[in-house]
């Protein structure tokens, strides 16, 4: 069941568990489109069986030529990327206004969360401002996609946990040619799935609550 976080700031969190890339990304435009200023805002955690999903920036992008793995254009920003199982996302499906939040506010609180969370576990990341995202010693450890519509904004953040990395090396992974990446467990961080889950979203809504967008 959603569970209630906040009492000035209506927030809902949703574990969905396994679901289909398409299914919830058309779920998620329903939601935006039928919204209104009351609306409780909602995260949506959930993992994709394998999938690359090209987003509205499509120019120079190399497609992957591999057999097994679809691929989807879809509404995010953004170019190319990868989702699989192992990997953690989290779609945030908020009203901007009510939250004080612009894109670019946005974005930092979503990478801010991610950095807090590695430095929980003692390890350093940063975000680059030419290249959304959350890096580890030049090695891309999460991805960052949005859209946003009247306001509301959907899509979100994805960060690489115990997941098959291979299927990065068919693409330049956000555009960017030659461009590694990591993830949690590659950095000798043992908690699982399930565990880093509750611990970023614990850091998100908390920055959520609290306007903490480290500006």
């Amino acid at each position: 069941m959603p569970q209630a976080l906040t009492a000035h700031k209506p927030l809902l969190v949703k574990q969905l568990g396994i679901t289909d890339f398409e299914a919830t990304w058309h779920a998620m435009q329903k939601f935006t489109a039928t919204r209104t200023t009351d609306t409780p805002d909602e995260l949506w955690l959930t993992e994709h069986p394998a999938v690359y999903t090209l987003g509205l920036n499509r120019k120079n992008v190399r497609l992957p030529i591999r057999d097994g793995i679809p691929l989807v254009h879809t509404d995010r920003g953004g170019k190319i990327t990868y989702h699989g199982l192992g990997q953690l996302i989290i779609y945030a499906l908020l009203d901007l206004k009510r939250n004080n939040l612009n894109i670019r506010k946005l974005v930092n609180l979503l990478e801010n969360s991610v950095i807090e969370l590695l430095a929980s576990f003692g390890k350093q990341a940063v975000a680059k401002a030419d290249a959304p995202g959350v890096y580890v010693q030049e090695a891309k450890i999460a991805a960052l996609g949005l859209r946003i519509k009247n306001n509301y904004c959907y899509h979100g953040l994805s960060l690489n946990i115990n997941m098959d990395l291979t299927p990065f090396e068919a693409i330049d992974p956000c555009g960017y040619v030659g461009l590694k990446v990591t993830q949690t467990k590659e950095l000798g961080i043992n908690a699982n799935l399930e565990t880093i889950s509750e611990l970023l979203l614990n850091i998100l809504t908390t920055n959520l609550v609290n306007g903490n967008t480290n500006d």
